[in-house]
């Protein structure tokens, strides 16, 4: 490179420089909007994983994370090897896939109802019921559940035995306890989970749907042949997201509705680590398992997205 084009391209660094940095000012209310999650991400995200390494030693709280003796896979074979490891995963993917196959298809559904319906009153109405449940912790739900599904008074053993059934102990029978863990879930999260594809519907362009009111399509064919396809990047998106949290099947409810006639049903990953990882100050353990599911978390997404390419021509990235 000749001496005049060296001092042409280091003349032009401070100019870009200095053209950033207008940037930067110009949209510094965006910046600044964006920090706030940055450093939410660097202080209880990036910064634990340095803690991460216990996963691989016999850690012990007075020698700190440094000083406690490394035992390589040991915790992770301890894990693999357990009594319990197949039930656990077979529970936690059942009730995780479980939860994807109901919850999604029915946020989709209510957030359809919700965009089609003409009569603002009632759409604001639905709304509200609908987002209600998610601001409710599962403490609380907990004990609407109880009053609804209780052996003795329950509402729904009401309606049984008015029809000329037994009462049902749903908590505590195995073969109901699943199905309640699903149902419970999806109607405590559908609403907050169809907001985004509200939005999503609120995107498409309204012109398509005059043109085919034009033709004659009926509202399912609208929803068909204009909807669904238009929100489809977005189901996928939330799919292939969804699909990384696989085997979070959901501690909080499970803790709080599980008991031990459940156990070979309800019992997941989490409360497993809980109780082993936790109660029994397990700490390397219970953070080994915590590697394990990201890492599994990792490769179904990037299998889903590597699909979704393939199949639809929509992916994450």
């Amino acid at each position: 490179m000749k001496k005049g084009q060296v001092k042409a391209v280091t003349a032009e660094n401070p100019k870009q420089k200095s053209k950033l940095y207008r940037e930067i000012v110009r949209h510094r209310s965006v910046y600044l909007l964006a920090l706030l999650p940055l450093v939410y991400y660097i202080i209880f995200k990036y910064i634990p994983i340095w803690n991460a390494q216990i996963a691989f030693k016999d850690f012990k709280a007075v020698q700190g994370v440094v000083g406690s003796p490394w035992i390589g896979f040991d915790n992770f074979t301890e894990f693999f090897h357990s009594f319990y490891f197949w039930s656990l995963l077979r529970n936690t993917v059942m009730y995780s896939v479980g939860k994807l196959l109901i919850s999604l298809p029915l946020s989709i559904i209510l957030a359809i109802a919700i965009y089609e319906c003409t009569r603002p009153v009632l759409r604001k109405v639905v709304q509200t019921l609908a987002y209600l449940p998610h601001f409710l912790s599962w403490v609380i739900m907990y004990g609407i559940l109880l009053t609804l599904l209780a052996p003795g008074d329950g509402v729904f053993n009401d309606v049984i035995k008015m029809f000329g059934g037994s009462s049902i102990d749903f908590l505590s029978n195995t073969k109901a306890f699943p199905w309640v863990v699903l149902f419970s879930d999806a109607w405590k999260e559908m609403g907050w989970s169809a907001i985004i594809f509200i939005a999503a519907l609120m995107g498409i362009d309204v012109s398509l749907f005059e043109a085919a009111m034009v033709e004659g399509a009926s509202s399912w064919q609208r929803v068909k042949y204009i909807t669904l396809p238009s929100i489809l990047p977005v189901i996928v998106t939330v799919l292939i997201l969804k699909l990384g949290t696989i085997l979070d099947a959901g501690f909080n409810q499970i803790f709080m509705l599980y008991s031990p006639q459940v156990y070979s049903v309800a019992d997941i990953i989490d409360t497993w680590v809980y109780r082993q990882g936790l109660l029994e100050f397990k700490f390397g353990l219970a953070t080994a398992v915590g590697l394990f599911k990201g890492v599994f978390g990792m490769i179904l997404v990037l299998f889903a997205n590597w699909i979704s390419k393939k199949a639809t021509d929509s992916a994450l990235f």
